[in-house]
C-alpha cells in the first residue's frame, strides 16, 4: 500500500473492501480452472477412449494422451503470445507479473497439462494469473493500494483457495513482508491479504472446490519414539525431493538441446506417457485427489510398491517442469511425501499413519520447495491435528539441515524461456502501472 508506515484503522478499513473482492475472485478463478480442466480431464480419459473401444484399464492410452499434449503445449509455447507463461523449472510460486496479453495462453496451457495429466499443479500459473489480473484491476478502482499492494492481495487470496485456509497465505505472506524491509506493524501489513486469503478460503468451501481431508485417524499422542521414526520418514521423503532437484538443470539442458518448444514438449510428453504407463493413473495429475486415493488403498501396495510410485512421481515432476510444461511443484511434492510416509509405515507399522503421511509430506515440500513455513504448515493439515506440530517441528530440523544448502528445484533462478517471453510477457509492477495508463501495451 502507498499509505504510511502506521496505517489509521480508517484506511485498514478502506482496504477490506478491495480485499474481500480480490479474495471471492480469486476463490471463483480457481474454481472456474478446475471445473473446466475437470471437463476436458473427462473428455480424454472418459468420452474418447469409450468411443475408440479402449479398456478402462489400458495403461497405453496414458502414452497416447500425453503426448498430444505434449505437443499441444509445445505448439502453443511457440505461438501464443507471451509463450505460455513463466518456464515453471525457473520459476518458484511468486514470479514476475504477467502483461494480460499472456493470460489466454497461460490458462489454455494451464488447463490442457491438469487435465492431460502431468504431474505438476497448478500453483505458479494461477498465481500468475490471479497477480495480473488484480493489479489491472485495483489500479482501476482502488489504485491508492498500488502495484505491490495488489500483488500481495491476490498471492494471499489464491494461496487461501489453494490450500484451503488463510493461515497458508498469512505465514507465507510473513516472508515476503520481511523481504520488502519495510517498516511498520507486521499485522498492518498483512491485514489486507489476510482478507483476501480468508474470502477465498470460504468461497472456495461454498463451492465444495477444495478439500485436504483424506480421512486419516487424528494424531494425538506424541511419543519420545515417534521424534525418532518422524525424522527418519522426513529424511526419507527429502531425498526424492533433492534427487529432484539435482536432476533439473541438467535435465531442462538436455530437453533444450531439441531447439524447438513443439519437439522438446512432445519428447516430455512421451516420457510422461511411458512413465504414466509404468506408474498407473495414481501417478499422473497433479496429485491431490491421487493422494487421497493412494491412503484408501493403502492395503493393495506392498512397501516397495510405494516405494516405487514415490520414484515415478518424481521422475514425471521433473520431466514435466524440464520439458516446458506449466504448472506447479507442491501438489505433486505432496504425492510423493506420502507414497514415501507410506513407505516409511509399512516399514515401521507401529509409527501412527497419520505421522507417517505428515512427515513424509513435510520432508518433500521442504526439500522441493524450500519454505519451511509452507512445509510444516501441509503436513499439519495433513495429519488433522494440532498435536502433530510439536513433533513436525523437530523432525524439520534434520531435514532442513540437509537441504539448507543444496541446490534448489530452479534453472537460471528466473530466466525467461526465450527473448520473445521477456519482450511480450511479463513485466514488473511499476511497468505494470505505467501500462495501465498506455492501453497499447497492455
Amino acid at each position: 500500500m502507498t499509505t504510511s508506515e502506521h496505517p489509521s484503522p480508517r484506511q485498514l478499513a478502506a482496504l477490506s473492501g478491495p480485499a474481500l473482492l480480490v479474495g471471492v475472485l480469486s476463490g471463483l478463478l480457481l474454481a472456474g480452472i478446475d471445473i473446466v480442466a475437470e471437463e476436458f480431464e473427462h473428455v480424454f480419459w472418459d468420452l474418447i477412449p469409450s468411443a475408440l473401444g479402449v479398456a478402462e484399464d489400458a495403461r497405453w492410452w496414458a502414452l497416447v494422451v500425453l503426448t498430444v499434449i505434449g505437443a499441444a503445449v509445445g505448439l502453443l509455447i511457440w505461438k501464443i503470445p507471451g509463450n505460455g507463461g513463466h518456464d515453471s523449472a525457473t520459476v518458484e510460486l511468486f514470479a514476475p507479473v504477467l502483461r494480460l496479453s499472456a493470460l489466454p495462453g497461460v490458462a489454455i496451457v494451464l488447463i490442457l497439462g491438469l487435465a492431460g495429466g502431468v504431474s505438476l499443479g497448478p500453483e505458479s500459473p494461477i498465481i500468475a494469473i490471479d497477480v495480473a489480473l488484480t493489479v489491472w484491476l485495483l489500479g482501476k478502482i482502488a489504485p491508492r493500494i498500488g502495484p505491490q499492494g495488489a500483488f500481495m492481495l491476490a498471492a494471499a487470496g489464491m494461496l487461501g483457495a489453494m490450500f484451503g485456509t488463510p493461515v497458508a497465505a498469512a505465514l507465507l505472506m510473513t516472508e515476503l513482508v520481511a523481504a520488502a524491509k519495510r517498516g511498520g506493524l507486521l499485522w498492518d501489513r498483512l491485514f489486507g491479504p489476510l482478507i483476501a486469503a480468508g474470502a477465498a478460503t470460504i468461497t472456495m468451501q461454498l463451492l465444495h472446490a477444495q478439500s485436504f481431508h483424506l480421512g486419516l485417524p487424528h494424531y494425538t499422542d506424541p511419543t519420545l519414539i515417534d521424534l525418532v521414526t518422524a525424522s527418519a520418514v522426513a529424511l526419507i521423503a527429502a531425498f526424492f525431493g533433492l534427487a529432484a532437484s539435482i536432476a533439473m538443470p541438467p535435465l531442462h539442458a538436455l530437453f533444450r538441446r531439441l531447439k524447438h518448444p513443439v519437439a522438446y514438449a512432445t519428447v516430455g510428453g512421451v516420457v510422461l506417457g511411458l512413465l504414466g504407463w509404468l506408474g498407473g493413473p495414481l501417478t499422473l495429475f497433479k496429485g491431490a485427489a491421487e493422494t487421497g486415493e493412494l491412503i484408501t488403498r493403502i492395503d493393495e501396495f506392498s512397501a516397495w510398491q510405494l516405494l516405487g510410485l514415490a520414484l515415478i512421481k518424481t521422475v514425471a515432476l521433473v520431466v514435466a517442469a524440464a520439458a516446458g510444461f506449466r504448472g506447479g511443484r507442491i501438489f505433486p511434492a505432496v504425492f510423493i511425501g506420502s507414497a514415501a510416509g507410506l513407505f516409511g509405515y509399512a516399514l515401521m507399522p507401529d509409527m501412527p499413519i497419520s505421522l507417517a503421511v505428515a512427515a513424509g509430506v513435510l520432508g518433500a515440500v521442504l526439500a522441493i520447495g524450500r519454505n519451511g513455513w509452507l512445509a510444516l504448515f501441509m503436513a499439519a493439515i495433513f495429519a488433522g491435528s494440532m498435536a502433530v506440530v510439536s513433533v513436525l517441528t523437530i523432525a524439520l530440523l534434520p531435514v532442513w539441515l540437509l537441504v539448507a544448502r543444496a541446490p534448489e528445484m530452479l534453472v537460471g533462478h528466473g530466466e525467461p524461456e526465450s527473448m520473445d517471453e521477456r519482450d511480450a510477457s511479463y513485466m514488473n509492477p511499476e511497468e505494470q502501472a505505467s501500462a495501465e495508463a498506455d492501453p497499447a501495451r497492455g
